[in-house]
């Protein structure tokens, strides 16, 4: 069956075009996924776990028919962005940033929090002027079922999932030597919040000096949005 086509809202306007593309529900989701690398169906299925089968489907047909998708010769059955859908990279983060620094609500029994995921949440935390200034570091971080690696060398950030169902896309990006400095904490999913913001969450540091903690924190990290204050106070 072919992918419905995109409905349109009867603007002219930019948001309204780029909605008409992206805006059906798990359609950004998907774009968060592949800015990751190249992925197979079953990887995008498995890390949204809640979509329907036959939505996955008709949404990365939609993709397709946008010019934001591809089909991936290389790997059976994957998928990958095109140069158009990798120009929504910067717009996926600001929505990151925006969503981390609204009210948290309590996790729902069965969410889960995927590497990618977690992979675009430190790439929106990262503070590169703030990490300029402060020595080269690996950081491996284990949040629920999710294992990352993310190396920070000045102001550049390279972040790969080395969990063990971890696929071989992408591959480190930063041609430059393995940091001596290097700090392994694993965390609870509902402890993510308060250690990119301003709680103190007690942290299972696995290898490494605690003190790289702090510069982590420095590192990566979410301000809290103008009025979420008063959003919180009028949701509770």
């Amino acid at each position: 069956m072919a992918a419905r086509s995109p409905r349109g809202f009867g603007q002219s306007g930019g948001t309204a075009r780029a909605l008409e593309r992206v805006g059906e529900r798990w359609a950004l989701l998907i774009i968060r996924d592949l800015l990751a690398g190249a992925r197979r169906y079953s990887d995008l299925k498995a890390g949204l776990p809640r979509i329907p089968t036959n939505i996955l489907s008709d949404r990365l047909k939609e993709l397709q028919e946008a010019g934001l998708v591809r089909r991936v010769p290389a790997v059976r059955g994957g998928y990958e962005l095109t140069p158009l859908g990798r120009e929504l990279e910067p717009v996926v983060l600001a929505l990151e940033r925006w969503g981390w620094a609204l009210p948290a609500e309590q996790p729902v029994a069965g969410d889960v929090f995927t590497a990618d995921a977690l992979a675009v949440t430190l790439r929106a935390a990262f503070r590169g002027a703030d990490a300029e200034r402060l020595p080269a570091t690996e950081y491996l971080l284990h949040v629920g079922e999710a294992s990352i690696s993310a190396i920070v060398d000045g102001g550049s950030l390279d972040v790969l999932d080395v969990g063990p169902e971890a696929l071989p896309h992408p591959q480190r990006r930063l041609a430059v030597p393995s940091p001596d400095d290097v700090l392994e904490f694993q965390l609870q999913p509902d402890q993510l919040a308060a250690l990119l913001g301003e709680g103190s969450p007690r942290l299972d540091v696995l290898a490494g000096p605690a003190e790289l903690v702090d510069r982590f924190r420095r590192t990566f990290r979410f301000d809290r949005a103008p009025g979420a204050e008063a959003a919180e106070a009028s949701a509770a």
